[in-house]
């Protein structure tokens, strides 16, 4: 019997400064479950090689987002926070673990016939094969919790499948994991398109909400944000535009739905989207504040993330002198 806290392991690209979609479907919930888990937060920049980018890009993208999730609130007294790179146990593990996943499990990822846009044979191996990465990145650390979306739900299905073959071939070696799926704010909309979720990949910016976004910006993407004819504030099926909207008013604000759609009966969407941009104004201005000190001063997350490194690293060395022992690549073995 122990009496260890279960392990959480999320994983984030550094794709640039993030959006209140990232923020309410993810790293908020980091935040609000520190003091609750043992938690580890890695930006995946080796997940971003997926997709064409340059040095440069992502070396400041990966600053960025430690900045970012600083500012948010990850604590690294209270959480392990690095850059999947720097601990290179995640690399090998991959490997080893492509050895007990199936071609055709591959094959039947949708985020891949999603991100390849249909062009099989163009894309880089990388994009076909990162589902393997990123079960090594959460077989690593004996997580129990992987926080993810519903759209990643198949890719967590896939670690726990391979971490039962290699259990079952090799003798027990990892823990098997669970999502959790957060009913509220996991898949918060684009803002001009309630069928695709928010992105800042968008070819319009008024998609998206950017945590950096000023007031004016703000107010202005909300205001022009889709809804419907009928005026009246209602979260239904049938209106998925307002009910994004009345989602991220409600996840921003903490309370109910029912309550809002009362406040706002007969008076329109002029008055709830001017309140819901003050809302939004209102809990991205300390996000902000401090995330421009912490651009000021790189050294902060470049600061924390080695030391994340070091508490990451040791765990994963570790745990691959499990792997490599039990798949028969320690000859040092043989010399007892």
């Amino acid at each position: 019997m122990t009496d260890r806290r279960l392990r959480v392991f999320s994983g984030i690209q550094p794709s640039g400064v993030s959006h209140i979609g990232n923020y309410l479907g993810a790293i908020r919930n980091w935040v609000n479950q520190q003091q609750k888990y043992d938690n580890v937060f890695c930006i995946v920049n080796l997940h971003a090689l997926t997709l064409t980018t340059t040095r440069e890009y992502l070396l400041a993208n990966t600053v960025t987002m430690a900045n970012t999730l600083l500012a948010a609130g990850i604590d690294p007294e209270h959480s392990i926070l690095f850059a999947q790179s720097d601990v290179r146990e995640h690399s090998e593990l991959s490997w080893l673990l492509d050895s007990v996943t199936q071609f055709g499990e591959l094959r039947r990822m949708t985020q891949f016939k999603d991100k390849s846009g249909g062009q099989d044979e163009g894309v880089s191996a990388a994009l076909f094969i990162y589902p393997v990465l990123q079960a090594a990145d959460i077989l690593l650390y004996d997580t129990d919790l992987v926080p993810v979306g519903e759209d990643q739900k198949q890719h967590i299905e896939l670690t726990r499948d391979v971490a039962v073959r290699f259990n079952a071939r090799y003798g027990e070696t990892f823990v098997i994991p669970k999502p959790d799926i957060k009913p509220e704010g996991a898949r918060v909309m684009g803002l001009d398109d309630p069928t695709k979720k928010m992105s800042k990949s968008s070819a319009s910016a008024a998609s998206y909400i950017a945590l950096t976004d000023d007031a004016s910006t703000i107010t202005k993407k909300i205001k022009r944000a889709v809804t419907d004819s009928d005026g009246e504030v209602l979260f239904r099926e049938e209106k998925p535009a307002l009910s994004n909207l009345l989602s991220i008013y409600s996840l921003l604000s903490d309370e109910p739905i029912p309550t809002i759609e009362a406040r706002y009966a007969g008076r329109g969407y002029g008055a709830f989207k001017s309140d819901l941009a003050e809302i939004v104004v209102s809990a991205l201005a300390p996000i902000q504040k401090r995330f421009v000190e912490l651009e000021r001063d790189p050294r902060i997350a470049l600061d924390v993330l080695a030391r994340g490194a070091d508490q990451a690293r040791e765990q994963a060395s570790a745990k691959m002198t499990l792997v490599r022992e039990r798949m028969g690549l320690d000859l040092d073995a043989l010399k007892q």
